[in-house]
Order: C-alpha cells, then structure tokens, then sequence
C-alpha cells in the first residue's frame, strides 16, 4: 500500500480555522471553552484560531459580562454581525426568492415574487434573479461581503455542467444552460454554484433543522411536484451523476396517471399538488390558494377535501414505507405541503408504513415535519454558498479593509 505523506503544519491551521468556522456558523454565540470541548484542541490553540478569523473579519469575540456566565468567564464567539452573506436563491414553478444570509443562517433581506405558472423561461428567471441580486447588494452596509450565489432548482443539475438543469419537468425545461444564463447576467467573479431544491433541503434540514443530529435521513418536500434529498452517514447522497433522490418518481403503480417525466404512476401523481386538487375533487391548477383552500376544508371536516389529504397521506405512507425499507432511514421529514398532509393525516400515514416496512427498520424512524418551514431549500441555497468558505477560511477570506462587496472566486459549481 502506497503511503502519504504527512499532512503539512499550514495545512492542519487551515483545516481547523474551517472546523472552528463551521460550529459558530452551525450553532452561533459558543465559548472558547465549548470550543475547546467540541474539536479537541488545546486553549492556546482555540486562542490562535479564534484570533485568526476575527482578524479576516468572519468572527467577533468579547467578554460575558454580568452574571451572563457563572464562574470564571470564557470568552464568547459568535458570527460576526457585518461579516460575509451569502445570496440564497429558490426558484420553484410558481415563484423565485432571493435573499441575503449571514453566517450563523440569519436572512437579511428577501425579495419574492410570484412566476406563472406555467412557461416561464430561464431568461426571465435569471433576469428577475440577477436585478434582486443588484438590489441586495445595494441594500447591504458598505463594506460587506458576499460569498458568492447558491442558487435552489426545481430539477436534476449534473455537478460538472455548470447549471445546466437536465431536466425540470414541472417548469418544462429540458437541457437548458441556466447556469450561463444567469452568469451573463450577474457582475463577473461572482461564484454561483447550483443545486436541487430537494437535495439543499435536505442539507439544510440536516444542518439546522428537523434532521439535526441525525446521521442518516430523508427529506420529503411536495409541491407541484415531488422531491427527495437524502443524508447517508452524515453526507448528502449524490449518486454516479448527482442525480440520487428523485423520489417523486419512484413508481407506484405502472398503470397509473401520466407523469410530467413521461412515465406513468409516479409518486409525484399521487402526492404531489395535481393529485391533492384532483382527489379532493378540485378543478383547475394547483396554486398555493388551491391547495391552502384544499388544507383549510379539511382540516374543517369537507367530505371531499378531507377525503383527498387522506389519500395522499396513503399514497405518502406507502412511498415512505419504500424508502425506509432500502435506506433505514432514522428520520424522514416532510416540507411543502406534504408536511400539512402528516399534521392532518398521520395516522393514515403511520398505518401504511405499519404494514408495509420491514419492522426492524420501522422501529427506529422518526417522522417530522421540516424545522425550516418553507425555507429549506433557500437556506440550503445559502449553505452551498457557504461552502468554499468554511472548507477553507483563510483561502477564500478577503479581509474586512482589501474588501469590496464580492468575495468570490469566478468559478462556478454545481451540486
């Protein structure tokens, strides 16, 4: 067996400023000696570390005063309140956010806007994209630096093409180039990298939400369409081509209705919005007020409407039941509206997985609702910007007086 050579002093340094950059980004205001604790280390160490990055501007540190702390204080880090934001990016088929979140994942300042629902094309996308982000720039305090764009898609995004989205059915996108789309759009060296909504949800849920803790999850979110991100032994599970998770079309039923993707019977038109309207016995599209107005009957006790959530809580409890039997899962989470689907129907929910997974992995899965709400994919957009930064502070660092409103490196990536 080859051997390695040893790891040099410089790149252990580096390596634990980002250690130490990643536990206050996850978990805000901590102590030295909470750090000292978590990673292991020395204080002098923890001392050198947490100076280094208030020096590039990332990190504040001060003294607890009072009786914040009993005892002999420790001084306290915490986020840096000017310091970096990252820009998250959501687009879905109705609606497109963009926001500004620090470190330690607090939202600045956000834009929505409702699309059509049908049609929309990536120009106008990133052309709405790229005037919020000149907004959020404008908007932020003079000085302050951005790690680039994470930018949250409604479909699959090969993680060598640049953001080109393969496939988007429910936007009806198929082989489009977004990612040099919006390029063209934004200010050069901004760093965007790209990822699926369902995959950034489930990182963010993972990082800060109802998957917290867990090392091996799933993250369920419903829309018009159906999505699925999965953590594996603490990792987001990727797959040969980036391409793991599509459980919204896992098959149910071969004779079944006709998918967006061209096959028949998928998860996605049993439990995905179309299918909530059509089982509840509503006309029309599904729209956030259709299917709100769907929620709100049923919770109120309407035949059809009550009738429609509990087949699609069925339908859910059968594909989670599939998905617990190959992955053993110790968590899955809903969001979108499948998390209003569990609150109503966790019963019919639990049965079908009662009777259709193998009991030694039912046993130890939890169900959830997403601890992000609405924002997990968002967030996740901002954890991806994130990523270059915490995996090497130093590197990717400009600090506070060399800085203008971007620190970014002109490549671009995608998840």
């Amino acid at each position: 067996m080859a051997r390695t050579g040893a790891a040099r002093p410089e790149e252990i340094r580096r390596h634990n400023l980002g250690l130490l950059l990643e536990q206050v980004h996850r978990d805000g205001e901590l102590t030295r000696a909470e750090l000292t604790q978590r990673l292991g280390l020395n204080r002098s160490t923890i001392g050198a570390l947490v100076a280094e990055l208030t020096d590039l501007g990332l990190i504040d540190e001060r003294v607890p005063t009072g009786n914040e702390r009993a005892g002999r204080p420790s001084h306290v880090v915490a986020p840096r309140a000017d310091g970096p934001f990252a820009i998250a990016v959501e687009v879905d088929v109705d609606s497109v956010v963009t926001a500004a979140v620090t470190l330690g994942g607090d939202v600045l300042a956000r834009y929505d806007h409702n699309l059509p629902a049908h049609g929309t094309t990536p120009y106008e996308i990133a052309a709405r994209i790229a005037a919020d982000v000149e907004e959020l720039f404008a908007s932020m305090p003079l000085g302050a630096r951005s790690v680039g764009i994470g930018v949250s898609t409604p479909g699959t995004v090969a993680p060598t093409t640049g953001g080109r989205v393969e496939h988007a059915p429910n936007l009806e996108w198929r082989d489009e180039p977004f990612g040099a789309i919006l390029a063209e759009r934004l200010p050069p060296g901004i760093a965007v990298a790209f990822g699926n909504d369902a995959n950034l949800g489930a990182l963010a849920e993972h990082l800060r939400g109802a998957a917290r803790g867990f090392h091996d999850a799933v993250y369920l979110t419903g829309k018009i369409g159906v999505g699925g991100g999965v953590i594996v032994d603490g990792k987001l599970l990727s797959g040969a081509g980036g391409f793991a998770g599509e459980v919204g079309h896992m098959l149910l039923d071969p004779s079944g209705p006709p998918c967006h993707c061209g096959s028949r019977g998928c998860v996605e038109t049993y439990v995905g919005e179309e299918a909530l309207l059509r089982l509840a016995g509503r006309t029309g599209p599904p729209t956030r007020e259709s299917v709100a107005e769907v929620m709100r009957a049923a919770r109120a006790g309407e035949p059809d409407a009550l009738r429609g959530v509990r087949a699609v809580g069925v339908a859910l409890g059968r594909t989670i039941a599939n998905l617990v039997n190959l992955l053993n899962p110790q968590v899955v989470i809903m969001g979108g509206s499948l998390a209003t689907v569990l609150e109503l129907c966790r019963a019919e929910v639990e049965h079908e997985i009662d009777v259709r997974a193998m009991s030694e992995a039912r046993r130890s899965v939890q169900l959830r609702t997403a601890g992000l709400g609405e924002n997990s994919s968002l967030i996740g957009g901002a954890e991806l910007a994130f990523g270059p930064l915490l995996a090497d502070p130093v590197g990717t660092s400009v600090p506070p007086e060399r800085a203008d409103r971007r620190l970014a490196r002109p490549t671009r990536a995608a998840m």
